[in-house]
């Protein structure tokens, strides 16, 4: 398959905006493959995600960037530039809970996600084994209210020194703090139940289940400062009824995250996502 170069940009809705980024690539001997943009008319904001084949461009893949960069200037775009050739290296975070890591482990294993599962990292031990037999270096940091500090240092001494792009979070339970988050902006992507906030803490799946709901979800999105409440990236539900016990709910929601977190990392991975403000556009 040819390599394509991906830009995705936004900024304040005006004039020419799609016309001079074609031209760019038209006039530089590229071939469109895709493109997509919207406007948010009550923000009025403008994004973009547009893809060309490398093959007979006229500009280096090295210096498209800079090349771009005043165009990008002019409009006040904010944007990143990505070839289909570059392969995110990702970090999961896991506490005792198991089935997210399994499935993002079996799908990189089955090349289902075009990435490198470079480390696993948890507070628990519980999971090594598993990490072990997919081949993925795993790092136990046991957390204490007197080592939070320590233990989130090491994290990101990990994350850093392994030159990790995207951190997953397959059912990590422990809150991180402010400087960590906005350390990695846009690079967290933490998955949980579609409760929230209605039965936030712990056992959700039981409190559901006395108030006799009829649906229920899971939320992939983005981390932010503010808890549980970052851009969203993907949702799916399943309806459930007085039949369904505890057990059930819990089956089911454990499917919805598994293949709610795939799909939000698959997305991230093919540059189809572009956040602004605290909004995601899913370019699918």
């Amino acid at each position: 398959m040819t390599t394509t170069a991906t830009l995705l940009l936004s900024c304040a809705d005006q004039k020419g905006l799609v016309a001079e980024v074609s031209r760019f690539i038209y006039e530089n001997d590229g071939n469109i493959i895709h493109a997509d943009q919207h406007t948010d008319l009550e923000e009025s904001v403008f994004v973009q995600r547009i893809e060309w084949e490398l093959d007979g461009f006229d500009i280096d893949r090295e210096r498209i960037a800079d090349e771009f960069a005043p165009i990008a200037q002019r409009f006040s775009m904010d944007w990143r530039l990505r070839f289909s050739d570059e392969r995110a290296r990702i970090a999961v975070l896991v506490s005792k809970q198991a089935h997210c890591m399994y499935d993002l482990l079996a799908r990189w294993r089955m090349g289902e996600l075009a990435t490198d599962i470079s480390l696993v990292i948890s507070n628990h031990d519980d999971l090594a084994q598993v990490a072990d037999d997919f081949g993925v270096p795993f790092h136990h940091l046991p957390i204490t209210p007197d080592t939070r500090n320590a233990q989130e240092s090491a994290v990101r001494d990990l994350i850093d020194r392994h030159d990790i792009d995207v951190i997953v979070l397959a059912r990590y339970m422990q809150i991180l703090s402010p400087e960590f988050v906005a350390a990695y902006p846009n690079r967290i992507i933490n998955i949980h139940h579609s409760f929230l906030p209605a039965f936030a803490g712990a056992r959700p799946y039981h409190q559901a289940h006395e108030r006799g709901v009829k649906v229920i979800g899971a939320t992939a999105h983005f981390v932010t400062g503010e808890l549980d409440a970052g851009p969203i990236i993907a949702q799916d539900v399943s309806h459930v009824s007085h039949r369904d016990s505890v057990p059930d709910l819990i089956h089911k929601g454990r499917d919805l995250e598994k293949a709610v977190l795939a799909r939000a990392v698959h997305l991230h991975l093919d540059n189809r996502l572009i956040v602004y403000g605290n909004k995601t556009v899913v370019f699918d």
